[in-house]
């Protein structure tokens, strides 16, 4: 067992050496390791509590969802029996979680109920096994037919709204540069966004808060603002503000002629003419065909740029726009320009989100964190060497050198895998310094009682590492197990904790055991012997 082939003992030096060679670009400033070839950029990222960063806590807006699934309703009732050709008085009015219509002729009633049935989908889809519908259709006499979202289908659709809203919030936190943000469920209806580096809330706070829902729609002409505001606002038409100050008002035509979920592209540029931000857009076939159609039809009016029911801007068409191409001009700075083409491109949100927590960690408070983790570090890594050293010796000197490459294959590796270093992440580096050290240990106490036992001093060391690694595996493989449970219902700091535990083990095994044999069979060649001092 203590005999390797020279390929066998060259395969495992230069596997460490690689593995250890990919953490030097944390010793080099940010800056210096940029102009490095990409291949040799992969460092560990500090996390939200090593290195500062903003922290938020979003919760989505239930009251909105649950009105916007009952405007839903509305809708559909109206066009499902309008589509039956099924007469209603009163329209359909919405009163707590349900919609109710009044059907004129009483002999409908049953046809009508047929008919709005099919609105009713299985909660969960067609795979859901509950039973349960998302729309209970009712009689309620006197021919009004009751229209229920129950709570469980209110609860689904806010469930899906949350998981939709976290992926635009990723999008768009990912569009500011920062590196490894943590953005998470908590909770029913609140989301965790923890950005390490970026020190503005303020920005992050501003491009979370907006809800993004683009529209381009008609501005309408045959009413001035101040006739609007007196009072003869047509029905078709709705008064709006500019998004920008000071607040004017606009009286445009509540039709959407082009949604934002029709952009498949927005970029902050300048205005080749004044030099002044603008955002460029760029629409998807369908959005460039309705696009073009419009502005075919309206040459000579004004259209209105609508961002979250605010007026961003109000060009006038000069001539019909085909390509499905535009921008948007109004008094930005880059900062905002650059803000507004992150919003289209990431997407509107499905429901508004309000900022119930804000917190931003300072560096200060990180660095306090790395200086007091080192000291911990260095403290515990100079006791367990002088253990090693005076409890087994030359054999302890060999334990120290695995141990070091260890510690060095695991920042390696992490760095490979651009993984965020955080302080649960650090307590699992040292505790696998602690199992690094508990395997030599186990391999050096059954040299011992091999020798004990009376065997030369290559017989011991042989049986010594046979016997230790049926027992090294054991332990290693039950705390990988444990890790990997942690890493996959875990979340946040818990996950980096056991990321670091889990490559540790992964380093520990092959250190521990293969390159301390290593070091150990290359002592017995060289010095042949007699005796072991351990």
């Amino acid at each position: 067992m203590l005999y390797f082939t020279r390929w066998r003992a060259l395969g495992i030096i230069l596997t460490a050496l690689i593995v250890c060679l990919c953490a030097i670009p944390n010793f080099f400033p940010e800056a210096q390791v940029k102009t490095w070839p990409a291949w040799a950029q992969r460092r560990l990222v500090l996390g939200l509590d090593l290195q500062g960063g903003s922290y938020l806590l979003l919760e989505v807006d239930s009251n909105y969802v649950k009105k916007e699934r009952l405007d839903q309703v509305r809708d559909d009732v109206r066009r499902a029996l309008r589509d039956a050709k099924i007469g209603f008085t009163g329209g359909v009015v919405v009163r707590n979680d349900a919609a109710e219509v009044r059907i004129t002729k009483e002999t409908d009633v049953q046809a009508a109920l047929a008919k709005l049935r099919e609105l009713s989908q299985p909660l969960g889809g067609l795979m859901g096994s509950s039973g349960q519908r998302d729309l209970e259709v009712s009689d309620a006499g006197g021919g009004v037919i009751r229209l229920t979202v129950p709570q469980a289908a209110m609860l689904d659709r806010l469930r899906k709204t949350i998981e939709q809203s976290i992926q635009i919030v990723e999008r768009r936190v990912n569009e500011l540069g920062t590196v490894e943000p943590v953005i998470q469920r908590q909770g029913n209806d609140r989301i965790l966004v923890q950005v390490p580096g970026l020190q503005d809330p303020t920005r992050l706070k501003k491009l979370l808060g907006e809800t993004a829902k683009m529209e381009f729609r008609m501005v309408d002409t045959t009413v001035s603002p101040d006739q609007a505001q007196a009072g003869r606002l047509p029905p078709e038409s709705e008064l709006l503000m500019s998004a920008s100050p000071p607040p004017t008002p606009y009286v445009v035509k509540k039709q959407v002629l082009v949604a934002g979920g029709d952009l498949i592209d927005a970029q902050a540029t300048f205005d080749q003419r004044t030099s002044e931000p603008v955002v460029s857009f760029k629409f998807n076939t369908s959005g460039a065909r309705k696009f073009s159609q419009a502005t075919q039809e309206n040459v000579g009016l004004p259209f209105a740029i609508v961002l979250d029911n605010k007026v961003i801007s109000a060009p006038r068409i000069n001539e019909p726009i085909t390509g499905g191409q535009g921008q948007i001009s109004g008094s930005f700075t880059v900062q905002s320009a650059n803000d507004l083409a992150i919003l289209m491109r990431a997407g509107a949100l499905p429901a508004p989100l309000t900022v119930v927590e804000e917190r931003t960690v300072g560096p200060g408070l990180g660095q306090d964190s790395i200086e007091k983790g080192e000291l911990a570090a260095y403290v515990g890594s100079i006791l367990v060497v002088v253990f090693m050293l005076l409890t087994y010796r030359l054999f302890g000197v060999f334990a120290n050198i695995a141990v070091a490459i260890n510690v060095a294959m695991i920042f390696g590796l992490l760095s490979l895998l651009n993984a965020t270093l955080t302080l649960p992440g650090i307590a699992g580096i040292v505790l696998t310094v602690g199992i690094a050290v508990d395997s030599n240990v186990l391999i050096y106490e059954r040299i011992r009682e091999e020798l004990r036992g009376g065997r030369n001093a290559i017989s011991a060391i042989d049986a010594g590492f046979k016997r230790a690694l049926a027992t090294i595996l054991d332990s290693n493989i039950t705390t990988f197990i444990a890790a990997a449970v942690l890493f996959y219902i875990g979340t946040g700091p818990v996950r980096g904790f056991a990321v670091t535990l889990g490559i540790g083990i992964i380093t520990t095994v092959f250190t521990a055991f293969t390159m301390t044999r290593l070091i150990v069979a290359g002592w017995v060649r060289w010095k042949r012997p007699q005796s072991v001092p351990i």
